[in-house]
Formats: C-alpha cells, structure tokens, sequence
C-alpha cells in the first residue's frame, strides 16, 4: 500500500509551536517535492511551504519566519517546526507528495496524506 503518514498535530494556545512530520510508505522509493498544504473550514486547501531534492522551497508568505520545512531525502520524511502560532493557522494540515515513484514501478504525480488537526486558540 503507498502512502503518506502525518503525525504531530494537536492543540495549542497562540504563539506555541509544533512540529510536524510526515512519513512515506516503504512501498516509495522516490519523491521528488513533498510539502505541506492546510485546509481551514470553509477554505479552500492552500500551499503552506514545499521542498524539492535539493532544498529549494515555496513558501506561503503568511508563514515566513515563523514556519520552517526540512525533509530527509533517502527516508522520504518531512517535517515542517510551526512557532508563533495564530488561532488563524487553525487547519487540517496535509502532507503531499508529487512524482512518487513506487517499489511496483508506478510514477504518481501526486499522493496526499489523510491530514492531521492543529487547532490554534486560547
């Protein structure tokens, strides 16, 4: 079975952090962005930051300086630290992967995690 695994989300008050990390299935062999997009009640889901092989990243602009994305390219991991949380970051936060390429010899262009809750409020 091929999949993403989000862990670390949860509740906390505003301008606490938390971490994020996503895992990859050991049925992956490859991914070439992986990322972090957030889905608010009633939003639509946006990019919060992604990461290519060589460290390149996008970056949502509500983020910067507060927000940090690191992957580990040879464990198809990613993690994204959120500090100085606002109750505004409250969302699903989903990890996504784009061209997956499989142990069965599939390229997938995009692959989602099912989400993990961060809820900002006091």
């Amino acid at each position: 079975q091929v999949h993403l695994l989000e862990s670390g989300g949860g509740s906390v008050q505003p301008g606490g952090s938390l971490r994020l990390s996503c895992a990859a299935s050991e049925t992956i062999v490859s991914i070439y962005v992986m990322g972090w997009y957030r889905q608010a009640p009633g939003r639509e889901r946006e990019l919060v930051a992604d990461m290519d092989p060589r460290g390149n990243t996008n970056d949502a602009d509500s983020v910067k300086g507060r927000f940090a994305i690191a992957r580990e390219n040879a464990k198809n991991t990613v993690m994204q630290q959120m500090n100085s949380l606002k109750p505004e970051n409250t969302a699903v936060y989903y990890c996504d992967g784009k061209s997956v390429v499989t142990r069965m010899g599939d390229v997938l262009t995009d692959l989602w995690g099912r989400g993990t809750q961060v809820t900002v409020s006091s």
